[in-house]
C-alpha cells in the first residue's frame, strides 16, 4: 500500500494554479493604479505591494516547496486589504476596493496553495533536497 509521503513528488517548478493566480493579482493591483482614481500614497501603496506579491508568486512557482512564500502571499493579502483604512486612501472607492479585493484573493489563493506546498515541502526534506 502506497502512501502520500512515499510517492514522489508530483508538484513540479512552474505550474501551481494558485501562483499564477497571485502573479496575476500583483501584476493587477500594480496597473489598476493606471484606471483608478488614486493619491500618492495610494499609488505607492499599490505598486510596492503590488510588486512585492509578484516577487512572492515567482518564488512560489519557482520553488514549490516553499511554504514560506505562501505565507508571503498571504501577508500581502492582509497588508493589502488593511492599506485603505492605515494609508488613508478608503475614501478613493476605486483604489480601497481593488486593495480590498486583491488583498482577500491573495490571502485565498496563499491559504490554497499551502496544502501543495506542504506536501511538496515535506517531500523535498525526506529526499534531502533541501
Amino acid at each position: 500500500m502506497s502512501t502520500m509521503a512515499n510517492e514522489p513528488s508530483k508538484i513540479k517548478p512552474w505550474t501551481r494554479w494558485q501562483d499564477w493566480a497571485a502573479l496575476a493579482l500583483g501584476v493587477y493591483v500594480i496597473l489598476a493604479t493606471m484606471w483608478t482614481r488614486t493619491s500618492g500614497g495610494a499609488v505607492a501603496t499599490m505598486i510596492v505591494l503590488g510588486a512585492l506579491l509578484v516577487l512572492a508568486a515567482v518564488w512560489s512557482l519557482a520553488m514549490p516547496g516553499s511554504m514560506t512564500s505562501e505565507y508571503a502571499h498571504m501577508l500581502l493579502g492582509v497588508l493589502l486589504f488593511l492599506a485603505p483604512w492605515v494609508l488613508g486612501y478608503s475614501g478613493l472607492a476605486g483604489a480601497a476596493w481593488t486593495s480590498w479585493v486583491v488583498g482577500v484573493l491573495a490571502v485565498v489563493v496563499g491559504a490554497a496553495a499551502l496544502p501543495e506546498a506542504n506536501v511538496a515541502h515535506s517531500r523535498g526534506m525526506a529526499a534531502g533536497q533541501h
